[in-house]
């Protein structure tokens, strides 16, 4: 599927994330310089893309979008995202049946050791 929308984030002068979509990359020409194409991304819908002067990307931001960021809210970004804890998940345990007894499997130690009592 093909990426419907380019969306350019940069910093507003209060410090706010301004998000600008366009139609399509071809509207971005008409305010960046195209230096060259995309031909390294891991997502194949990215491949092709330009790539223009003053902006990092293009990166794919859900199904439909293309994103491109300013070098400052690319670093900002980066490091809010590095700098987060990520959410610990609870995990439960599940109850051993006890009437279902579990075959009893030897530790790669048992098996060494059996071998070389076998072979010495």
């Amino acid at each position: 599927m093909s990426k419907n929308t380019t969306r350019v984030v940069t910093r507003a002068s209060d410090g706010t994330l301004r998000i600008k979509d366009y139609p399509s990359t071809d509207a971005l020409l008409e305010f960046h310089t195209q230096i060259g194409i995309d031909d390294c991304s891991t997502d194949l819908a990215l491949r092709g893309l330009p790539v223009f002067r003053g902006l990092i990307g293009p990166m794919p931001e859900g199904k439909d979008v293309v994103r491109y960021e300013t070098p400052e809210v690319f670093e900002t970004l980066t490091k809010e995202w590095s700098n987060s804890k990520p959410t610990r998940r609870t995990r439960r345990r599940t109850r051993v049946n006890s009437d279902a007894a579990a075959p009893a499997v030897p530790l790669v130690d048992d098996l060494v050791f059996d071998a070389e009592m076998q072979h010495g």
